[in-house]
C-alpha cells in the first residue's frame, strides 16, 4: 500500500488541533451560547450544581479513565479559571475535599491528586483528577508538606500532582501533565 506523499504534511498541520490547550477559552456562563463549546462543557456542569455548595464531584466521562474521579469548584472564574483565583481558605478547601473523596475511593491503595496545566487542559474549568496512582511512579523532585493548607499555589498556568507518602505530601510543581501519574 502506498502513503500518498502529502500525508504527512496534513498530518503535521492538523497536530495543534489535536493539543489540549484551553489558553484562549471564551466560555460565559452570562451568555449560554458560549458554554456550547467542548472546552467549555464542565462550566455547564457547574452550572447544574446547586448553588450553595462550594464544590462537587464527578465520574471522568472519558471511556479511557473509567476509574477517575474529578473535584470541581460550583464557582466559575476567568477563563481560563486558576488556583491563584482563590482566596486561600477557598485553595485549602479544594484540596481538603478532594483528598477527602480520595481517601474514600481509595482506603487501601494509594492515589494521587493532578492539576494539568493550562496548556495541557482539555477544559477551561479548573478540575482536579483524583486518582490511583500508578505503581512504581518515580519524581524526585517535591515537596513534602503536612496539610492541605501547605500546599503551595501552583503559578498561573502550571500543572501540580500530590500523593501521600509517610501521613504527609508530596507535592510535585511545574509537571505539564500530573495526571499521567495516576491509573487510566
Amino acid at each position: 500500500m502506498r502513503i500518498p506523499r502529502c500525508l504527512p504534511l496534513i498530518a503535521l498541520c492538523l497536530l495543534p488541533l489535536s493539543r489540549a490547550d484551553v489558553r484562549a477559552c471564551l466560555c460565559d456562563v452570562a451568555i449560554p451560547e458560549t458554554l456550547a463549546a467542548r472546552e467549555c462543557g464542565l462550566c455547564k456542569e457547574a452550572e447544574k450544581q446547586p448553588a450553595d455548595i462550594p464544590f462537587f464531584f464527578l465520574r471522568d466521562t472519558n471511556p479511557n479513565k473509567p476509574h477517575r474521579w474529578l473535584a470541581l469548584p460550583r464557582f466559575h472564574g476567568n477563563r481560563p479559571q486558576q488556583f491563584t483565583e482563590m482566596t486561600p481558605q477557598q485553595r485549602t478547601a479544594y484540596w481538603s475535599a478532594a483528598i477527602a473523596k480520595a481517601r474514600e475511593a481509595w482506603p487501601l491503595d494509594p492515589w494521587g491528586i493532578a492539576l494539568n496545566s493550562t496548556e495541557r487542559r482539555s477544559q477551561c474549568h479548573i478540575h482536579l483528577h483524583i486518582g490511583k496512582l500508578l505503581p512504581n511512579v518515580v519524581d524526585a523532585n517535591f515537596l513534602v508538606v503536612d496539610k492541605p493548607g501547605d500546599i503551595p499555589v501552583p503559578r498561573d498556568g502550571d500543572g501540580v500532582w500530590i500523593h501521600p507518602v509517610g501521613g504527609r505530601l508530596h507535592v510535585h510543581a511545574d509537571v505539564p501533565s500530573g495526571e499521567l501519574n495516576l491509573e487510566r
